[in-house]
């Protein structure tokens, strides 16, 4: 049996169904399972109600599971409240489940992290997701870390951010002059992925995967794509990161869901990249296209 964890969330929700619809024994853990119901395949799935927050919810979920896909983190693209914190989902999170699962008999675990992973400011969220790696890198289970570059397709929460800012802003803000760049990835791609690790134990035991999409991307050339798919023209400015992080602390303060958060700044300081074979080389396919992607179809 597998245990999915942020099942809900936005790679959960597409790989339980995934899971689900190849037959495999899936087990949810989830905050709300009334909630849950409704995005996830309830008749062909258990849902258990707990938190990887809530170590004394775990024992119930782990019992009688052999793996867990752990995709129970706080994104960047979420701002943290008083009740909700990087840290605490994922540094504390994480290393919960860890302990949880090495005292269940769980005998392996595939984290789902971030392209770009790497260690930083003590407390930033980069740092937050690199300790959740370190954790499960030092446990006893066997593992698999996937570091996916930005995601894309419906809802992916990137694309709304951005799509959002075009909706509400009358210039597009080109952040370190938009020439960042990014490897977008399909979310059914990295599911694909996710399912390939799941069925090679053996060959993926003890990896770190970087994945991204077929191509790369400037900042600006993302806008360009968001903006023919969606029939509008917009100004575009250079606008300093310092300044643009100036506004997303305000918009953080002011607005529920911001569509540029402070820990979303993160992505802006290196080039959001692996090779561009990653994918085909360790998986045996080609990702999906950006650009072609958004051809076919709406926003």
């Amino acid at each position: 049996m597998i245990l999915v964890t942020g099942a809900t969330g936005y790679i959960g929700t597409h790989l339980v169904k995934r899971l689900a619809e190849r037959g495999e024994q899936v087990r949810c853990l989830v905050r709300d399972t009334q909630k849950a119901k409704q995005v996830l395949p309830a008749d062909k799935v258990e849902l258990v109600e707990g938190a990887t927050t809530r170590p004394e919810t775990l024992a119930a979920a782990l019992q009688g599971i052999e793996t867990i896909v752990h995709a129970a983190f706080m994104t960047a693209d979420r701002k943290e409240t008083p009740n909700n914190h990087y840290n605490e989902t994922n540094v504390d999170g994480t290393r919960n489940l860890i302990h949880a699962a090495e005292g269940a008999g769980v005998k392996r675990m595939i984290e789902i992290s971030g392209l770009g992973t790497k260690p930083d400011k003590i407390g930033s969220y980069m740092q937050g997701r690199y300790l959740a790696e370190q954790a499960l890198k030092a446990s006893s289970l066997v593992w698999t870390i996937i570091q996916p570059s930005v995601l894309f397709g419906k809802g992916a929460p990137f694309i709304v951010g951005l799509t959002d800012l075009i909706v509400s802003a009358p210039v597009v803000p080109l952040i370190g002059g938009g020439k960042i760049m990014f490897q977008p990835i399909y979310v059914e791609d990295v599911v694909t992925v996710i399912l390939k690790v799941l069925d090679d134990p053996a060959r993926t035991q003890g990896k770190t995967y970087t994945i991204g999409g077929p191509e790369y991307y400037s900042f600006t050339q993302i806008f360009d794509v968001l903006l023919k798919t969606m029939g509008k023209t917009r100004p575009k400015i250079y606008a300093p990161t310092p300044l643009v992080a100036v506004g997303a602390a305000v918009m953080e303060t002011v607005l529920p869901k911001p569509p540029l958060t402070r820990a979303a700044m993160t992505l802006f300081s290196f080039d959001n990249t692996t090779d561009l074979n990653s994918v085909e080389r360790d998986f045996g396919f080609v990702p999906q296209s950006f650009k072609a992607y958004f051809e076919q179809h709406s926003i």
